[in-house]
């Protein structure tokens, strides 16, 4: 059974930082491309960044850039995402998903493409 367990949000002040981990069981994880997404309140819920099998290859949203780094450890199966100069725009939900390698489009970050999926975990970031 596939297990993706997210970790690491919390309450942060504007200009923070958070470091967001995403721990996957039950699966080869170097098999999977694996994305970070979040969902605002009242809102759809949006590709943040991915990062291919090796972690070679990662995208980042425009909103992003230059703020969060995506990388990955595949021996110790772990995703994580450093998020530095944290806004209250940044505030959601956010999820951590994987998606066979080579499936798909990697820079379109669609949601039907992504096989698992975390619960999520609660970034707000005060003003």
């Amino acid at each position: 059974q596939v297990q993706v367990v997210e970790s690491g949000g919390g309450l942060v002040q504007a200009g923070g930082s958070l470091r967001l981990s995403c721990t996957a069981s039950g699966l080869t994880f170097a098999d999977y491309t694996m994305g970070w997404f979040r969902q605002a309140p009242g809102k759809e819920r949006l590709g943040v960044s991915c990062i291919g099998w090796d972690g070679f290859i990662t995208y980042y949203t425009d909103s992003v850039k230059g703020r969060f780094t995506i990388s990955r450890d595949n021996a110790k199966n772990t995703l994580y995402l450093q998020m530095n100069s944290l806004n209250p725009e940044d505030t959601a939900m956010y999820y951590c998903a994987a998606k066979p390698r080579y499936s798909g489009d990697f820079y379109y970050m669609k949601e039907e493409e992504y096989k698992y999926w975390g619960q999520g975990t609660q970034v707000t970031v005060s003003s």
